[in-house]
């Protein structure tokens, strides 16, 4: 139960990450077609993946991406291309955008919830379950697909949670 709002908080369905055993996670996730130069999307897409390869996702399912920082790689590659004067490609202004990924996963697996895109000061998992909570309260989704990805110099990680209604 989340006090703060006075929701139960939902129930976890299904769960994926990035890296999991298996993975290369310094080539990182697998290109997505469209999204260049950076792990960022390609990461919330392949958890994405995971979690509805266990299980096939509600039409009104909906999007909740959680990121403290964005899409870093990107923001560098714009910032320096600016800073030395050259030109940035279009597809870095489009992918710069986060809602850019979780729009391509909507599409891909058939959701039709709402996308809300984060980037909170506090705990992102807290942050991602209240937001999901909200949606599920409602009635805006019957389910949620939480992604929290972040990109750092230890290492890339997300984390999907598809969630539900309902007390734990």
């Amino acid at each position: 139960m989340n006090l703060t709002l006075g929701l139960p908080d939902p129930v976890v369905v299904t769960a994926s990450h990035w890296p999991q055993p298996g993975d290369d996670a310094v080539a990182g996730p697998p290109a997505l077609p469209g999204f260049v130069g950076s792990t960022f999307s390609p990461m919330v897409a392949v958890v994405a993946e995971r979690c509805f390869a266990q299980t096939t996702p509600l039409e009104s399912t909906g999007i909740v991406l959680v990121s403290r920082t964005g899409d870093l790689d990107s923001a560098q590659h714009v910032h320096e291309s600016v800073a030395n004067g050259k030109r940035i490609g279009p597809l870095y202004f489009f992918q710069s955008v986060p809602n850019s990924v979780a729009g391509y996963v909507a599409s891909r697996f058939g959701l039709h919830g709402p996308v809300v895109c984060v980037s909170p000061s506090s705990d992102p998992h807290r942050t991602g379950l209240d937001e999901a909570a909200l949606l599920l309260a409602d009635g805006e989704a019957e389910q949620v697909l939480i992604v929290l990805v972040e990109q750092a110099s230890t290492g890339d990680t997300a984390v999907a949670l598809l969630v539900s209604g309902g007390e734990q």
